[in-house]
C-alpha cells in the first residue's frame, strides 16, 4: 500500500522553560557552537545529524516534561558519554545499563537518552 507520508523522523521537540539556557545547555553537552538564531521568540534548532532536535518554549508546561526517553543521542563510548555527562555535573538517572545505555534529565527535567548503537 502506498502512503503519503514517509517513514521518517523529521523532529522532535523538546519543550523547554527558558529557550536561550536550553541553547546553550543542549549546545554544550552536544559540543555545537551557540551560532544559530532563536526563531519566533520560541524555537530553537539544533543542528543535528539525522533527524532533527527543535527546542521549544512556547510548548512548555509541567505536563509535556518528557517522564520516558523521546529520544536517544548516539555515541560510539558510552563510558566516555557518562563520564562527560558527569563531568558537566548532569543529572544522570540510571548508571551505564547492559554496556549501552543510560539516562538523563536536562535542566528542564526531560528525560533523555544517550545510546551505544
Amino acid at each position: 500500500m502506498n502512503s503519503p507520508i514517509l517513514n521518517q523522523i523529521g523532529t522532535v521537540f523538546i519543550p523547554v522553560s527558558n529557550i536561550e539556557k536550553a541553547r546553550d545547555w543542549y549546545c554544550e553537552i552536544l559540543g555545537l557552537p551557540v551560532d544559530g538564531e532563536i526563531q519566533f521568540g520560541h524555537l530553537y534548532v539544533l543542528p543535528m545529524k539525522g533527524a532533527g532536535v527543535v527546542l521549544d518554549s512556547k510548548i512548555f508546561s509541567e505536563d509535556a516534561i518528557f517522564r520516558t526517553p523521546a529520544l536517544h543521542f548516539n555515541t560510539e563510548d558510552i563510558e566516555g558519554a557518562y563520564a562527560f555527562m558527569q563531568s558537566k555535573e548532569v543529572e544522570l538517572t540510571t548508571e551505564i545499563q547492559h554496556q549501552h545505555y543510560f539516562n538523563f534529565k536536562d535542566p528542564d527535567g526531560n528525560l533523555l537518552m544517550v545510546c551505544q548503537c
